[in-house]
């Protein structure tokens, strides 16, 4: 089981093994079910990308199948984060933490979406944690259902269709496969940033 789960943080291995059903299957997870928020959606995207360059018979389709495919699937993904949200409410801010689950992450996304509003579902596809309790969160508040998948699907376009083209066009450079880790740490970095920044900024004390 422990190996199982390296295996799903690795992209390359996610890949590898289960190609484009897998890779679909984790950035469903990832867009929606709360136990997916450990998965590598950014590096996935990126690395699935140069894999339609440098060994296209991996995954079988072309980079717009590929975008549109995982555009979907991080839609529903959504989608099925917004009904789970809708349907438990509130008592989720009051569930002790476990292995899979812990208050923190929601709460951090709600300073997001209190500071960005409806946006938060646009501009949390590229957050890790926050893209994964941003639809949760829109259901528990019951934000009209029109409005969220207009944010829904714009998102998750702009997510997947950037990363995958950037990852498609460095895909091409022989100096980029060959230090394809250390882009992927300097990926997480990046995403990471913003983050750290709404959480350090909710825990100063507000005065008057």
């Amino acid at each position: 089981m422990i190996e199982f789960l390296k295996q799903l943080t690795d992209p390359q291995s996610i890949i590898q093994y289960g190609g484009l059903a897998l890779l679909l299957l984790v950035v469903f997870a990832e867009t929606g079910l709360f136990i997916g928020f450990f998965l590598p959606g950014d590096s996935l995207i990126f690395i699935s990308g140069m894999i339609c360059v440098s060994k296209p018979e991996l995954l079988g389709v072309n980079i717009f199948e590929l975008i549109l495919f995982l555009s979907l699937s991080a839609i529903l993904g959504n989608c099925a984060g917004y009904w789970f949200g809708y349907k438990v409410g509130p008592p989720l801010f009051k569930k002790e933490d476990s292995l899979i689950f812990k208050k923190r992450y929601l709460e951090l996304t709600k300073a997001f979406y209190d500071k960005n509003g409806g946006k938060t579902l646009i501009m949390g596809r590229f957050l890790p944690i926050i893209r994964t309790f941003a639809p949760i969160l829109a259901g528990i508040i019951k934000i009209d259902f029109k409005k969220f998948m207009i944010y829904n699907v714009i998102g998750a376009f702009a997510w997947i269709g950037i990363l995958g083209s950037v990852g498609y066009y460095l895909g091409t450079y022989t100096w980029v496969q060959k230090n394809i880790g250390y882009i992927v740490i300097g990926l997480i970095i990046i995403t990471l940033l913003p983050l750290l920044f709404t959480y350090f900024k909710s825990k100063k004390p507000t005065h008057r």
